[in-house]
């Protein structure tokens, strides 16, 4: 009896300590997806957005120079960064004002992970077809708003409150996608 009480309670505590770090290095690497989403997303954009205006420049005319811009990785980079930190902060400080219980570590995960879809969506906008870009864009832009939407429905008690925090968060997020494709895929 006592044998096989210390292999139950090694085994329960083996198992606990296992399943305890697992799930703590699993929350740690779920916040790495802000950074790695962002990181990768201001990489594609940069390129990408350089690689499609030399495909407009050589459709339109051939014969013009292209110049490659350095600067759109500043501005993907100050533009993904900035959006991704500053806006889940300024909902987070917005839901506590309204009594929520808001957790601004979840939000930035949130907001990192809306961010995906933006990373397999550029490849097709490298086609240099206007209304395929637009609707490429705007249904990425859409997926993008309603996953933070429905996401943050989870935050708000009142329903008035909901629609405005909910609208807001979909109209950032649609604001984004319509600022990427007029910039980076002109």
């Amino acid at each position: 009896k006592v044998g096989l009480r210390v292999w139950v309670s090694s085994s329960l505590s083996l198992s606990l300590s296992l399943s305890l770090s697992l799930s703590l290095s699993l929350s740690l690497s779920i916040r790495y997806g802000l950074v790695w989403i962002c990181t990768t997303l201001v990489f594609v954009l940069s390129s990408l957005g350089n690689c499609a205006t030399y495909l407009v420049k050589k459709r339109t005319d051939s014969e013009a120079p292209w110049v490659f811009d350095v600067n759109y990785i500043n501005l993907a980079a100050s533009l993904i960064y900035g959006y991704a930190i500053i806006v889940p902060v300024a909902f987070y400080f917005s839901l506590r004002y309204m009594g929520s219980r808001a957790d601004l570590l979840r939000f930035w995960c949130l907001w990192g992970y809306s961010l995906f879809i933006f990373v397999p969506t550029t490849l097709p906008l490298l086609i240099p077809v206007e209304f395929l870009r637009w609707v490429i864009i705007l249904l990425a832009g859409g997926a993008s708003s309603c996953f933070v939407a429905l996401n943050l429905r989870s935050y708000l008690e009142a329903s008035n409150d909901l629609t405005a925090v909910v609208a807001a968060a979909f109209g950032l997020q649609m604001v984004l996608s319509i600022f990427v494709k007029v910039w980076f895929f002109p």
